[in-house]
């Protein structure tokens, strides 16, 4: 194993191993009534390739994502802090710290994570990063479908159901 004297290349390997949450500059993301949440994602720029993790603070009362299901998606979710409910498949269920939550891919299981306390909310969302990915948000009867390459987003559109064309629709 080689070793850089000026230690460029252990930093260079850290830079695509290593992040460090509370060090990462989270993203506020405010909808209101319903959405107000603080995240990060934390695999991009890294030497990931097929898994994903987001650190995710939820404030009081309120939820980061819509109800949705994926198509090629799997997720977990670690309540590292706080409480709340999670909403799946038509039913709530109660979510303490230390609960790990596992969502298969499928319509079987739409799926939302509420804060319904009046503390934070935080948890880890982990997930394996498909490239392409077809999201369904049951409560507004909309998709969104995603390309994602290692540069970044290639496609992407969102829809609401009933937009269907032909298949030919267009063509000469």
């Amino acid at each position: 194993m080689g070793n850089s004297n000026d230690g460029s290349a252990a930093t260079a390997l850290a830079g695509k191993l290593i992040r460090n949450f509370r060090q990462a500059e989270l993203q506020h993301r405010v909808r209101e009534p319903l959405y107000d949440s603080h995240s990060v994602r934390l695999a991009r720029g890294t030497a990931a390739q097929g898994l994903g993790l987001s650190v995710v603070t939820v404030a009081p009362g309120k939820r980061a994502s819509p109800y949705h299901l994926h198509h090629a998606e799997e997720e977990m979710f670690i309540i590292v802090s706080g409480s709340g409910t999670l909403r799946v498949a038509g039913e709530m269920l109660p979510l303490v710290e230390g609960d790990v939550v596992f969502i298969p891919p499928g319509p079987e299981y739409p799926h939302q994570i509420i804060n319904t306390s009046d503390q934070p909310l935080a948890y880890l969302a982990i997930s394996n990063r498909c490239k392409v990915e077809v999201c369904e948000y049951p409560d507004s009867d909309k998709f969104q479908a995603d390309v994602s390459t290692d540069a970044g987003t290639s496609f992407e559109a969102t829809r609401r159901r009933g937009d269907e064309l032909d298949y030919w629709d267009g063509e000469p």
